[in-house]
């Protein structure tokens, strides 16, 4: 029985530091310095974006694969330097994995 109770603590203490190190990183793509205005990263994390960001945003949060060379090259055309561009991917990946992650959660919880 401690067996299974040390198991169990472990497996707290794994999913305490998973959403620790979660928060920091929404924290560091959300709160940090950057290139491109917080709103927007905030917006490309999981909101609305504005209209030019559109397609890339929605690309990222659900088929990344498709982004292509051309989609860089028009968000370029409307002044988004690559800085600004990565720091946009980033925010909308790492939005995308933490609403799977927490939807993967609540399933998990739902069938306890």
């Amino acid at each position: 029985m401690a067996r299974h109770g040390d198991r169990a603590a472990a497996q707290q203490d794994e999913a305490s530091a998973l959403r620790s190190a979660l928060a920091e990183l929404e924290r560091s793509v959300l709160e940090s310095p950057g290139s491109v205005a917080l709103e927007v990263r905030r917006s490309a994390f999981g909101g609305e974006v504005p209209p030019e960001l559109t397609d890339l945003v929605e690309k990222i949060r659900r088929h990344a694969y498709k982004i292509t060379d051309p989609d860089i090259v028009r968000l370029r055309a409307c002044g988004y330097s690559e800085d600004q561009l990565f720091e946009i991917t980033i925010a909308a990946a790492v939005g995308a994995g933490a609403s799977r992650l927490g939807a993967g959660m609540s399933a998990l919880r739902g069938s306890a």
